[in-house]
């Protein structure tokens, strides 16, 4: 099984506190497909540095208060 990227988010969150904001929603605004918002929200797919420009945008948040990035821990 692949790593997961080293990409964290709180789209789920944001979403809760932008009035419960559909995923269909968010992709709409971003112009991605409601299976990639879902990717990105569970942590399988890390987006774009557009695409995160744009999902930051739509909460009118900075990247950071969004994203995070864990460290890889070396074996």
């Amino acid at each position: 099984m692949a790593d997961r990227p080293p990409i964290t988010n709180r789209i789920k969150e944001l979403r809760e506190l932008h009035g419960h904001m559909s995923q269909a929603a968010l992709a709409e605004i971003i112009g991605v497909t409601r299976q990639t918002v879902i990717a990105i929200e569970q942590g399988r797919y890390s987006p774009s540095l557009e695409s995160a420009f744009r999902i930051a945008r739509a909460f009118d948040a900075g990247l950071e208060d969004v994203f995070g990035w864990e460290a890889q821990k070396r074996a």
